[in-house]
């Protein structure tokens, strides 16, 4: 009977121990394993910097092939590790190269790994970005629209087709302003990518940049290429998280000022910050709760959405000039500079400069994107061709239609939409002005307009992204506005007229890899 008693009593005993776990670091060979304390054991290889273990209560959620989690596509960096910051509640891991330091950072009791990355030029093997690779036996709930096991490839290594239906890793994209938690799940066990405050601060894009989340991994994309508007930004990325639970959500409101004590490269201190605020105002009531102030410069990106009156208030912000820009929706109406001083709040409003002529007739509205149009809901999760698209054309519209009707692309290959109207002959006693908004172009594509028996001129290229959008899920490019002058008594005629807008370009390709151009909204005054 004792026996049995001592037998219980080292038993529970063990069990006590086993759970828990002591917070701390573990050299092993060519490893840093480190415990968290909150379930978390992670393994980091000293000579490259790779993360070859992710356990979260016994559950290992790191892929078993022979890539592991990484920076870029692995980086070959140098390793070392320091315990410090408060109470030394903080284990440090720091990996250099010549132009990239990667911090790998474990807070006491978090169950998470805290990451940041310093560059001062583009890493030479794969895009900027953090790949967590995981298990997908251990993960397997995850973006739907993405999963491409199985399926018959569309379009390079990029679109595929599985039990009909087009996926792509695309799919899985949100617009960064959006973006700030994104995960999959398994049993017991959920890994999610947090992005927090000023994560996004040296991506570039702007707020309604989206880029690739999830196809059998999750990734954060930091300078990617796909549809880049703008120049990469260098300097510190981050910080975010890799962060492990049982299954839930976490929220994107973690604390980062942690991140001070640890003397780490291009941090800028909140104190070493300042802000905006301000309103903003000419906006139509209808797009009240879709106004957003961004600003932007060479060196960093924010932005905020402003309250239903238009009130904003920025995130902390590194000090310099910036271009600070007022969006309806998604269409840039406004643009000031502003100085950002470090522990200072700058006052300073922002009105729309908009124009709204008086129109015959107007399709869409204006506000940088093709919502509302055929096949708009449908172009960030399903390929063109998907046969739960409709039919791209040759399309003929009438001015007083649905708008769903009207197609949000027209394609080089595919050929052109028709516009159908109707005018008096008052209207058609002078000149009138088409305005033609696209927000994307590929390959070159640019609108060329027939109204009855006459062509317009042909414009000239713009400067687009080069690369694809409407494939990959995206219709956010360097928004257009094209304006032409009809004259009225050689072209318009009273009663019926017939617009025909077609895409021209010096190149060419096979059906939606045509050049193309994506429509905002059309109006003749």
């Amino acid at each position: 009977m004792f026996l049995k008693a001592l037998v219980s009593c080292a038993w529970l005993f063990n069990v006590l121990v086993s759970s828990a776990s002591a917070f701390g670091l573990t050299e092993s060979g060519n490893s840093y394993i480190v415990d968290t304390s909150a379930g978390l054991i992670f393994t980091v290889q000293k000579t490259t910097g790779d993360v070859t273990s992710m356990k979260f209560n016994g559950i290992e959620t790191q892929d078993s092939g022979s890539k592991k989690s990484h920076i870029s596509s692995g980086i070959g960096a140098s390793c070392s590790w320091v315990r410090t910051g408060n109470n030394n509640n903080y284990i440090k891991i720091t990996c250099k190269t010549s132009t990239l330091t990667q911090f790998y950072v474990a807070r006491y009791n978090d169950p998470a790994i805290h990451m940041a990355t310093y560059i001062t030029a583009e890493p030479t093997i794969g895009e900027l970005r953090f790949v967590a690779r995981l298990s997908k036996t251990a993960v397997p709930n995850g973006y739907t629209d993405s999963e491409i096991v199985g399926g018959a490839a569309v379009e390079a290594s990029d679109v595929f087709k599985l039990n009909g239906k087009t996926k792509s890793k695309f799919y899985s994209a949100k617009q960064f302003i959006d973006d700030k938690v994104h995960g999959v799940t398994g049993s017991g066990v959920g890994v999610y990518m947090i992005i927090p405050g000023t994560g996004y601060e040296s991506n570039s894009g702007g707020p309604f940049m989206r880029d690739i989340n999830n196809q059998g991994s999750k990734r954060l994309l930091f300078n990617s290429g796909h549809t880049q508007t703008e120049s990469f930004r260098m300097g510190l990325h981050g910080p975010y998280a890799l962060w492990f639970t049982s299954g839930s959500t976490p929220s994107s409101d973690i604390d980062t000022s942690f991140w001070e004590t640890l003397s780490v490269t291009g941090l800028v201190p909140k104190a070493s910050r300042g802000r905006v605020s301000g309103k903003s105002s000419g906006i139509a009531s209808q797009y009240s709760s879709l106004q957003v102030v961004g600003f932007n410069n060479s060196a960093a990106q924010y932005w905020v959405r402003t309250d239903s009156s238009g009130n904003f208030v920025s995130p902390y912000m590194k000090p310099g000039t910036y271009t600070m820009t007022l969006y309806k929706s998604e269409l840039a109406v406004s643009s000031k500079s502003v100085k950002v001083v470090a522990g200072s709040v700058t006052p300073l409003n922002i009105a729309s400069q908009e124009s709204s002529p008086s129109v015959i007739w107007q399709i869409g509205e204006f506000d940088g994107t093709p919502r509302g149009f055929l096949n708009a809901e449908h172009l960030t999760s399903f390929y063109p061709s998907d046969n739960r698209m409709k039919s791209w054309g040759p399309i003929t519209f009438t001015v007083g239609n649905a708008i769903s009707t009207f197609p949000m692309a027209i394609f080089k290959a595919v050929g052109s939409v028709t516009i159908k109207f109707t005018l008096t002959s008052s209207q058609v006693s002078s000149s009138k002005t088409l305005e033609i908004g696209t927000t994307l172009a590929f390959a070159g594509g640019r609108p060329q307009v027939t109204v009855n028996n006459w062509t317009g001129p042909a414009p000239s290229a713009p400067s687009q992204p080069n690369s694809r959008g409407v494939t990959r899920g995206t219709w956010r490019g360097n928004w257009y506005l094209q304006i032409g002058s009809i004259t009225a008594s050689s072209v318009l005629l009273t009663g019926t007229n017939t617009l025909s807008i077609n895409v021209i370009s010096g190149s060419s390709g096979v059906t939606y890899l045509s050049p193309n151009i994506v429509f905002d909204a059309l109006r003749l005054y």
